[in-house]
């Protein structure tokens, strides 16, 4: 099992907030390093090993962390609910304070950006705005507008939360359960939400982009990494077979090994 995370406190939406991060391979001085953006009910260790076996794999260093409200990080506060556009909030502000905290210095050594689902279109929001920062950007599963079956699969998470041991699962993993799913699910169904959409906004990346995904991902279509590629021509594609919604976890070899190649 991965090496338990450390903890960095940091200023955040009008407060003080804790990150849960944990860095891989350190010693590889020099080496880029690849920042981890987890889904839309993940954690730190909710990656697994995958993170570790990649950054192996491609001789780089690592950086996984856990977003506000999920994992060990500060949990949501009482009452706290996600505007629509929690995700460019996290690309925007607390993705630069977090990597300006832990002395990531974008400028000299812009790092590789690899985030699955919502991290995934949280990691394209940062590129559309500083491209020139990153070495490359990968997507597993990105959002960049939402779908019909998007929307019933997550109210189909909404009754397993509900009716199975969902919720049990869910806090081996985070220190507060309800703080990761209810942001996550209540935002997504909410009806305002159903009009979010990044697809004119990511036609500014300039940097090289890998979209992954599988062809039997229950939470968005194909179209959603065609259409990064539609607006951004650099965009190499990769379209997994048996595989769902978390490319990592279903075929984390074909994902490496395409990360490796592209890399």
């Amino acid at each position: 099992m991965p090496a338990a995370g450390d903890f960095v406190t940091l200023r955040w939406a009008d407060r003080e907030v804790r990150i849960e991060h944990r860095w891989i391979g350190r010693e590889r001085a020099g080496r880029p390093l690849i920042v981890f953006l987890h889904e839309g009910l993940g954690s730190v260790s909710m990656w697994r090993d995958f993170p570790d076996r990649l950054c192996e794999a491609v001789g780089a260093r690592g950086l996984v962390y856990a977003r506000p409200g999920y994992g060990r990080s500060t949990p949501r506060a009482a009452g706290e609910a996600w505007d629509l556009d929690f995700m460019h909030r996290q690309a925007h502000e607390l993705l630069p304070a977090l990597l300006d905290t832990l002395g990531v210095d974008v400028t000299r050594e812009p790092p590789v950006l690899l985030g699955h689902s919502d991290g995934g279109s949280i990691a394209l929001l940062y590129a559309a705005r500083w491209s020139r920062h990153l070495r490359a950007l990968v997507v597993m599963a990105p959002h960049i507008v939402v779908e019909d079956l998007s929307i019933a699969s997550i109210e189909k998470a909404r009754t397993a939360y509900r009716e199975t041991d969902l919720r049990e699962r869910l806090a081996r993993h985070h220190d507060d359960p309800d703080s990761a799913f209810w942001g996550w699910n209540d935002i997504w169904l909410d009806p305002a939400f159903r009009h979010w959409t990044i697809e004119d906004e990511i036609g500014t990346i300039t940097c090289p982009v890998l979209a992954i995904q599988g062809l039997d991902d229950e939470y968005g279509t194909l179209e959603q990494i065609r259409g990064i590629a539609r607006r951004v021509p650099q965009t190499r594609l990769r379209e997994i077979p048996d595989c769902g919604h978390s490319p990592h976890r279903d075929q984390p070899e074909a994902v490496i090994e395409a990360v490796r190649a592209f890399l």
